[in-house]
C-alpha cells in the first residue's frame, strides 16, 4: 500500500508564552500560516518544534489545539518518538484514534550503539501497543542528533513486518546518498528529506516531498519547488532555497528559526525557547537577520 503522504510538511515550531508555557493560540495561527502559503500539512511536534522538552500531556495538548481549531487531523504528522515504549505507543494511539494523517516516530534515541534487532523490537512494540488504530508510521532518521538510525536492511525488514503501516521515512542525516539509496531500494516508500538544499535532486529520484526546519520562514519556496520542479524554473527555484538554508549554518537551528518568525511575525514572543536551547544573543540574531537571503526573505513577507 503506497502511502498517500507527500509535499511539504513543516515541523511547526512550537511557541511558548513568557511564563514558559506553550502557546496555544500562537501555535495555531502560525500552522495556519504555514497551510496558507502552500503547506501540505505539518509536522508537528519534530525536533524543530522542541517536542522532547515538552511533557506527554503538553503533547496531546498541541495536536488537539490544532484540532480543536479546525485544522484537519489528516494533516498533521506528529511526531510520537519517546525512549519508554509505552510513551511513544500512548502518544502513536492518541494520534491514531483522532485520525492523523500519521506519526513521525524517532527510535529511542538515548541508548548508544543499537542493534537493527534492537531498534526493530522497539518498534514492533510500539505499534502492537498502538492498537488497531495504529496510524500510518513515517521512520524518522536523524542518527547525529538521536544517536541511532534505521539502516536500509532494517527499513525492509519493518515495510515487510508491517505493510501499510510502515509507509516512509524523513531523512535528517543530511546525507544525500543515503536518501537516493532509501529511494531506489524501496520505490514505493515516502521518502522525504530533511532539509531542502538537495531537494530537487531528490524530487527527481523520487522523493514524496520535504519536512525541513526552515520551512517556517519559507514554506512558500519551498512548496513551490515541490510544484514546479519538472519545469525550466526549478534550478533557480533550487538555488533561492539553498541561500535561505545556508543563511542558519553556524547557528543553533531552534533558536535560529524562531527568530526569524518572530521577525515576520514583528512578536518577540516567538523568541522564547525551553532549555538546554538558549535564544539567540542580540549579536547573533541581528546577524542573522543581516543575512542577505534572510533580510530578503522578510522584506518579501512585509511587503
Amino acid at each position: 500500500m503506497q502511502t498517500q503522504l507527500a509535499g511539504l510538511w513543516p515541523p511547526a515550531s512550537t511557541p511558548f508564552a513568557n511564563d514558559g508555557s506553550v502557546d496555544k493560540a500562537r501555535l495555531v495561527s502560525h500552522c495556519r500560516t504555514l497551510l496558507d502559503e502552500g503547506s501540505t500539512g505539518l509536522a508537528i511536534l519534530g525536533t524543530t518544534s522542541e517536542a522532547n522538552s515538552l511533557t506527554l500531556d503538553e503533547r496531546r495538548g498541541v495536536i488537539e489545539a490544532c484540532v480543536d481549531a479546525g485544522i484537519p487531523a489528516t494533516q498533521l504528522l506528529p511526531g510520537t518518538g519517546a525512549c519508554a515504549i509505552d510513551d511513544a505507543a500512548a502518544l502513536t494511539r492518541y494520534a491514531g484514534e483522532l485520525g492523523c494523517a500519521g506519526v513521525l516516530l524517532l527510535p529511542p534515541f538515548y541508548y548508544k550503539n543499537l542493534s537493527d534487532d534492537g531498534i526493530f523490537a522497539f518498534i514492533a512494540k510500539v505499534i502492537e501497543r498502538a492498537g488497531p488504530k495504529v496510524p500510518q508510521i513515517m521512520l524518522y532518521h536523524f542518527p547525529q542528533m538521536a544517536a541511532a538510525g534505521f539502516s536500509i536492511p532494517l527499513i525492509g525488514r519493518l515495510i515487510k513486518a508491517f505493510p501499510g503501516v510502515v509507509v516512509g521515512m524523513k531523512d535528517s542525516s543530511g546525507d544525500a546518498a543515503n536518501t537516493k539509496a532509501v529511494i531506489e531500494a524501496y520505490p514505493d516508500f515516502a521518502v522525504f528529506p530533511g532539509a531542502e538544499v538537495y531537494l530537487l535532486p531528490a524530487l527527481q529520484w523520487g522523493a514524496a516531498g520535504c519536512i525541513s526546519a526552515t520551512a517556517n520562514i519559507n514554506a512558500r519556496g519551498i512548496s513551490d519547488l515541490i510544484a514546479k520542479w519538472k519545469t525550466p524554473e526549478a534550478a533557480a527555484l533550487q538555488e533561492a532555497l539553498v541561500a535561505i538554508r545556508r543563511s542558519f549554518d553556524g547557528f543553533v537551528t531552534v533558536p535560529a528559526v524562531k527568530a526569524v518568525v518572530a521577525a515576520k511575525y514583528r512578536d518577540d514572543v516567538w523568541r522564547n525557547v525551553r532549555p538546554p536551547n538558549l535564544p539567540l544573543t542580540e549579536t547573533e540574531r541581528q546577524t542573522l537577520l543581516a543575512k542577505p537571503a534572510v533580510a530578503a526573505l522578510l522584506e518579501a513577507v512585509a511587503a
